[in-house]
């Protein structure tokens, strides 16, 4: 019985990370760009979890809907958008390294 539960449990915890998609990964999938390229959008998502903050990860998911806010982020005179934009440039070269 209590191997049950343990293998249970186990399963569960090996799972689930698997089960829940990112800012990055949703997004992916719905652009027009990505087609619903499950593998290719989770793997950018992996990227992503391991370059970006979750603040980021959503920052730049929106970007996915609306490419004039990347535009503005990059040319802004802001500090924290130019650190944000350093992030975002070494997630999306990482990304294209990793996940092509």
């Amino acid at each position: 019985m209590f191997n049950r539960i343990a293998i249970a449990a186990a399963t569960l915890v090996l799972t689930t990370p698997l089960a829940m998609a990112g800012p990055i990964d949703s997004a992916c999938v719905r652009s027009d760009r990505a087609q619903g390229n499950t593998p290719l959008c989770g793997c950018i998502q992996q990227v992503a979890d391991q370059t970006l903050s979750r603040s980021d990860q959503r920052r730049a998911a929106r970007f996915f809907r609306d490419p004039h806010e990347a535009q503005e982020a990059r040319t802004s005179d802001s500090s924290s958008d130019s650190a944000f934009w350093s992030r975002y440039t070494n997630f999306a070269n990482t990304a294209a390294a990793y996940c092509s």
